[in-house]
């Protein structure tokens, strides 16, 4: 099973699956680092500070990497949801955002950007489009430990094929920052 976990860069994907490495039926995937690494890109954006990912040479790569020994393979990544069609959309409110993408140096553009993106559902929508099963959570107020927890319910639920209940707790569109834009 390939799930991805994303969401807009700060809301806690990686700590948390740095987290989900620790555990043992668990391949973990850093597609970011995978891009950088391994040169999956077609440009350099240096105005926005980032590589733009050839999304088909990564979905291969991705598949290359799939260890079928793991029961599932999790990507992390902002782009996740373009490669698995079940995803876990993870979700911080923009004041909290702000604070941790200033902590990383991101530039004024670039934080202003991504806090856009997260009030606006950007990933989250993208992700209901185009993916099979979404999955959304509120990570402001959680610890990385919480969140783990969150997603190994719904990473299990998945697995017994019962997510009935998982799905109307973390419905996609359960988290909303619309007033941010109007602040």
């Amino acid at each position: 099973m390939l799930i991805g976990i994303t969401g807009t860069p700060g809301t806690g994907k990686t700590s948390v699956t740095k987290l989900l490495e620790e555990e043992p039926y668990y391949q973990v995937i850093h597609l970011n680092e995978l891009i950088k690494d391994e040169k999956l890109y077609s440009e350099v954006d240096a105005e926005r500070d980032c590589v733009v990912a050839d999304m088909d040479m990564v979905y291969d790569r991705i598949l290359e990497l799939q260890d079928k020994s793991y029961t599932v393979t999790i990507v992390d990544s902002h782009l996740s949801h373009h490669i698995a069609d079940i995803v876990i959309v993870l979700r911080t409110d923009p004041a909290v955002l702000k604070e941790r993408l200033e902590k990383r140096n991101y530039s004024e553009e670039k934080v202003k950007e991504n806090l856009e993106a997260e009030a606006l559902d950007i990933i989250l929508a993208e992700a209901v489009e185009w993916c099979e099963k979404v999955f959304e959570i509120n990570t402001t107020e959680e610890s990385a430990e919480k969140t783990l927890k969150n997603i190994m319910r719904i990473i299990g639920g998945l697995r017994n094929g019962n997510t009935g209940e998982l799905e109307e707790e973390f419905r996609p569109g359960s988290v909303d920052w619309c007033d941010y834009l109007f602040d």
